[in-house]
């Protein structure tokens, strides 16, 4: 059935770049995530495992993202309008959680918890996109054990393992005649397994580079399909999914032109053409749908730098991050394009065992208008967001 189609189709676009985060740690978000030929704070593991091999002694890393999103579409040019209608505004709080030990002088060894993909849409239930989506909700952790070896003063190497757990609710208007009120409730929950690697080398006491790799991640999602009123013509009952999450690396060079001040530009990629279809099986009658993504590589350009004064430091930065979503499949799910973030941000040294961080990002998108998509719901979408991060270390 096509109604059923659409069901299956939209479940896991939501992983795509839209929905994909890199803000964890404030530090690191207030430069614009150019962190990677640094990585000086617990969040090591997640930009680059290698720069635990020069922190000393134990630490805690503790902080959330607050984000805060608002989107708008105007169309739909087949109804022959351009009427705007605003997605329901949303508040996130992805964690990020690290925690590390210097075992000797050498090697060093830490755990992670975060969200690298999560968010969420909601549109009004009568809205015209109601039989695409009303509601989504997504939800990753990644918990990463990592170990570092310090292999010189100015040579550190890492790498982690990352178990993957995630869920997904979708909630969508059920195109069926005889009831013009169905909805279906999709929710799958996935787990998979993948490593993290990296190293960091500091060609002078001014420069470092550095780089780390993140492999794809499959997951295998099962769950329930449930659908109001329950008529027996509908898949009800067992579904099953699988995607892959792209590969990310991350190259960046650090640089101290003064004393005090330290700047850096990363270049981060992202692996999405490992998102190039959709399959979906239900239980109940042995169905399977298709749908090709044909998702792109993609990559975000990232600046930023840190000033040193006394107990403070002040931060800044910017990035340049680039859609993996071509414009023929673009949907109401994952209205995604090209993006802009400004940075700012600053950090405390409250005495030798606690500091914090603070970190304010506004992310605009480009306007985004489509036509001939998949969907065959074509119009212009509006976005930005604004985000700040939190974060306490604990040293001792």
């Amino acid at each position: 059935m096509k109604m059923i189609f659409l069901v299956c189709v939209s479940t896991v676009s939501v992983f795509a770049g839209g929905f994909q985060l890199n803000e964890h740690g404030a530090r690191a978000m207030a430069q614009g995530g150019a962190f990677a030929a640094r990585a000086y704070d617990a969040s090591a593991i997640f930009f680059n495992p290698a720069g635990l091999g020069f922190q000393t002694g134990r630490s805690f890393y503790l902080g959330t993202t607050v984000i805060m999103l608002k989107s708008s579409f105007f169309g739909p040019l087949q109804n022959n309008t351009n009427e705007e209608n605003k997605m329901v505004d949303q508040t996130f709080t992805p964690i990020n959680l690290y925690g590390t030990y210097q075992v000797d002088d050498r090697i060093h060894v830490g755990i992670g918890i975060n969200n690298p993909y999560g968010l969420g849409t909601e549109w009004d239930e009568n809205w015209p996109g109601k039989f695409i989506t009303t509601k989504i909700d997504l939800m990753s952790f990644f918990i990463s054990p990592t170990l570092a070896y310090k292999i010189s003063d100015e040579l550190s190497v890492g790498a982690g393992f990352n178990y993957v757990t995630g869920n997904v609710t979708i909630k969508r208007m059920v195109s069926d005649p005889f009831d013009p009120h169905a909805k279906v409730t999709l929710d799958l929950s996935a787990k998979g397994y993948g490593f993290s690697a990296g190293a960091i080398y500091k060609i002078t006491k001014q420069i470092s580079v550095g780089a780390s790799y993140r492999n794809s991640v499959k997951l295998d999602a099962k769950g329930t399909a449930n659908f109001d009123p329950a008529r027996t013509v509908y898949p009800i009952g067992e579904a099953s999914a699988s995607l892959e999450l792209p590969a990310t690396a991350f190259v960046g060079v650090a640089y101290t032109p003064i004393e005090n001040l330290e700047v850096e530009a990363d270049y981060q990629y992202i692996g999405w053409s490992s998102y190039d279809k959709l399959v979906v099986e239900f239980k109940k009658d042995g169905s399977k749908t298709e749908s090709p993504k044909n998702y792109r590589n993609t990559y975000i350009l990232r600046f930023g730098g840190e000033y040193t004064m006394g107990d403070f430091q002040f931060r800044a930065g910017y990035l340049l991050d680039r859609t993996p979503v071509k414009a023929k499949y673009v949907e109401p799910l994952l209205p995604d394009a090209n993006r802009s973030g400004a940075n700012l941000g600053v950090g405390y040294k409250f005495d030798e065992m606690f500091s914090a961080d603070v970190a304010y990002m506004f992310l605009k998108f480009d306007q985004r208008k489509v036509t001939g998509t998949v969907e065959n719901f074509d119009g212009t979408y509006n976005q930005s967001a604004n985000l700040i991060g939190f974060n306490l270390t604990i040293r001792y």
